[in-house]
C-alpha cells in the first residue's frame, strides 16, 4: 500500500519502518509495512529523535518515492504533532518541492522545480542501476568521455573503476569523489560556481575547458524528454554547461530511465537528432520508443 494511502481514520498508521542511513552527503530512506504495528518502539523512538531538517529531508524523500503523502500518516510515522507536520509541508512548500491538499501533500509537477541531489538518487535506483551498467559497457580502455552530474551518470561511474588509460571529463562532484582512488583514469572537472542541489560546476569557465577538449562519447542524463523538445533540465546553468558538453562529443548517449520520458523541464541543452543512442528501461512507453527509433535513433532497454 503506498504511504499516503494510510487511512486517516485508523488510530494508527497500518505500519511501516524507515530506516535512516547517513552516507556522506545522502541520507537514504526505506519503507515498508508489516502486519498493522510499527514494527518496533526503538524504531519510532529513532524518527521521533530526528532534527527538524532530518524529518524535512525524509518527508522529501518519501514524497519521491510515493508521489503523495497525508499528514495524519507522517505524524504517526514521526510520531510529532499533526501541526509540526503541517508546518514541514509549507516549508517544502515554500522550496517548491511538493504542492499541500487537504490532508496532505503531492509531488510537485515534473519539470517544474530541481529537486536535491540526495532526492533524486533515491528516485527509481534499480531502473538507474541497469541503465549504469549497460551505459558503462560502451566504455572502453582508452576512452575519452564525459558524464554529467546526474545520478545516473554517477551510478555508471561506480561501473568504470578498473578502466584503464581512460580520459574522464565530468562537472560532478561526486562522481569525481567516485573515481579518484581509480590509478587508470584521469578525471578532469572544469572550474566554476559550485552549486549544492547537484553537487555540480557551472559557469563560463567549465564551458572554456570543455570547448577545449575532444570527446568520444558523452554520456547525459535528463529532467525530461519529448520528441520535439529533445532533452531537457531544469536549472538554466546546468543545460548551459550540458549543451557545452554535448557540442564536443562525438556521440550523445542518453542515460533516463522511464519517467523522464513525455516530461519537458525548463530549457534543451540537447535535440533529438544529436542523439545516438537512449539507454532506458522497460517502463518507458512503447509507442514513444518506436517515434524515437523511426527518427534514427537507436533505443536500448535496460
Amino acid at each position: 500500500m503506498p504511504f499516503g494511502d494510510l487511512d486517516s481514520e485508523a488510530p494508527h498508521a497500518r505500519g511501516g519502518y524507515l530506516l535512516m542511513v547517513a552516507q556522506q552527503l545522502m541520507w537514504e530512506c526505506l519503507m515498508s509495512f508489516d502486519g498493522g504495528k510499527m514494527k518496533s518502539d526503538e524504531t519510532v523512538q529513532d524518527l521521533s529523535a530526528l532534527f527538524t531538517h532530518e524529518r524535512r529531508q525524509q518527508i522529501a524523500c518519501l514524497l519521491g518515492e510515493q508521489q503523495r503523502v497525508t499528514v495524519f500518516a507522517l505524524s504517526n510515522l514521526f510520531s510529532v504533532s499533526e501541526v509540526t507536520i503541517r508546518k514541514d509541508l509549507a516549508w517544502l512548500e515554500e522550496r517548491k518541492l511538493l504542492v499541500r491538499t487537504h490532508g496532505g501533500a503531492v509531488l510537485a509537477p515534473p519539470g517544474s522545480v530541481e529537486q536535491g541531489f540526495n532526492v533524486r538518487e533515491r528516485l527509481q535506483p534499480d531502473e538507474k542501476e541497469r541503465i549504469a551498467e549497460m551505459a558503462a559497457r560502451l566504455v572502453q580502455d582508452g576512452d575519452s568521455i564525459a558524464l554529467d552530474a546526474s545520478t545516473t551518470a554517477f551510478s555508471m561511474a561506480r561501473f568504470l573503476r578498473e578502466r584503464r588509460e581512460l580520459t574522464l571529463v565530468t562537472n560532478g562532484l561526486r562522481i569525481g569523489m567516485e573515481l579518484i582512488s581509480s590509478p587508470g583514469i584521469s578525471v578532469l572537472i572544469p572550474g566554476g560556481m559550485l552549486r549544492q542541489e547537484s553537487f555540480s560546476l557551472v559557469g563560463t569557465w567549465g564551458k572554456s575547458v570543455l570547448q577545449q577538449v575532444h570527446i568520444k562519447k558523452a554520456f547525459v542524463g535528463a529532467k525530461g524528454f519529448t520528441l520535439s523538445e529533445g532533452l531537457t533540465d531544469v536549472n538554466s546553468e546546468e543545460v548551459e554547461l550540458k549543451r557545452a558538453i554535448v557540442e564536443v562529443a562525438k556521440e550523445v548517449i542518453a542515460i533516463i530511465d522511464h519517467s523522464k520520458w513525455d516530461q519537458v523541464a525548463f530549457a534543451t541543452f540537447c535535440p533529438l537528432e544529436r542523439i545516438k543512442l537512449i539507454i532506458t528501461d522497460a517502463k518507458a512507453p512503447k509507442k514513444m520508443i518506436e517515434q524515437v527509433q523511426s527518427r534514427g535513433v537507436e533505443v536500448w532497454i535496460a
